[in-house]
Formats: C-alpha cells, structure tokens, sequence
C-alpha cells in the first residue's frame, strides 16, 4: 500500500484514502489517525473513500471503531463518497454502521462536521425552546 496522506486543515483532519487497505494497511491508518486527533486537538474528522471500490467488513468494522474512538477523543467523524457498489456490499454483509455520519461528497462532509461541531446557535436552541 501507498501511505495515505493525513491533511489537517482547520480544525479537521481529512483522510483521502486513494488505495485499497489490506487489514494491516488500515489498522496502520486507524492508529495515524488517532495519533493526528491526538497531536493536532482536531474537532472534525472526514474520511473519503470514493476511491475504494471495496469495503469489506474487516475494514467496514474498523471505520466504525475509529470514528468511536475518535468521538472519544472529542473528534466528529463523517465518512464521505461511498460508490453505490459498496454500500450494497455493506448491506449484504449486515454490517451495523450506527453512529456513523456519513455524506455524499467532501463538500457535504465538510458542511455537516461544521453543523456536527457548532451545533446549533444559543439564539436558535432559545427559539426551539420557547416553541415547546
């Protein structure tokens, strides 16, 4: 495997994962990434893989457990650019992707880990309490 680049731009840490992972390729990648949360205070954190056109369930799992593990550490996870072709593959699996956010494309990403980290505005959560 190539190594994936880890870019850390604001307060997100963006992983473009550019090549298939073999188990040990990602468990190497899960353990950099929890290194750069833990180096960098990242709030955000955005995992494309619309480059992968597998996802097995080893891997499947372990995106999962990072983004727990992430969230832990203080870190929002949105996983970005699924293929049609793996999230059937997903599916087939059975495999349980609870709690992981995931978006179309980067763009999207990025805007629901800026709405995942800010929440809501003190001026809208005061209007949603009065309409109660």
């Amino acid at each position: 495997m190539g190594e994936v680049t880890i870019l850390n731009i604001g307060n997100n840490i963006i992983v473009p994962v550019q090549t298939e992972l073999h188990d040990e390729d990602a468990r190497q990648l899960q353990t950099d990434i929890l290194k750069k949360i833990e180096n960098t205070g990242a709030k955000g954190l955005l995992i494309d893989v619309s480059a992968v056109s597998i996802i097995d369930s080893f891997l499947g799992r372990l995106l999962v457990e990072t983004s727990k593990m992430a969230r832990l550490m203080g870190t929002e996870t949105v996983l970005v650019g699924m293929k049609k072709e793996v999230v059937l593959t997903l599916i087939q699996l059975g495999l349980q992707m609870k709690n992981l956010h995931t978006a179309l494309n980067i763009e999207d990403g990025l805007a629901l880990l800026e709405k995942m980290i800010t929440g809501p505005s003190l001026s809208r959560r005061k209007d949603e309490k009065f309409r109660k």
